[in-house]
């Protein structure tokens, strides 16, 4: 399971103009139409990495029952998936605290 990114360049258009409007800009000027909300991407985000956690604990349990169609290589390999999304899920958390800090401590 790896996360979609596809949706970054909207991503970025919508930071750059939280910043337009956080140095005084109107939104507008530097909003792009059309753009993607950043709530839903995240939530998507989470939800897939949600998934591979959720997959990987059943396949888990499957090969632990004995069923004969699961192998050790695949629960190895979906739960490396599973684990380094769920890793690159808390960096982008870590980002997301550092950057709401930042913004807090800004001087008006």
């Amino acid at each position: 399971m790896s996360i979609d990114t596809r949706n970054i360049e909207s991503m970025l258009a919508e930071l750059k103009a939280a910043s337009a409007v956080a140095q005084g800009k109107p939104a507008g000027q530097t909003a792009e139409a059309g753009g993607t909300d950043f709530s839903k991407v995240l939530q998507s985000t989470l939800e897939q990495v949600n998934q591979a956690q959720q997959s990987a604990k059943t396949m888990t349990e499957d090969f632990a029952s004995g069923q004969s169609n699961v192998n050790l290589q695949d629960v190895m390999v979906n739960l490396q998936k599973a684990n380094l999304s769920f890793q690159q899920m808390v960096q982008v958390r870590n980002k997301l605290v550092t950057a709401y800090n930042d913004i807090m401590n800004m001087q008006v």
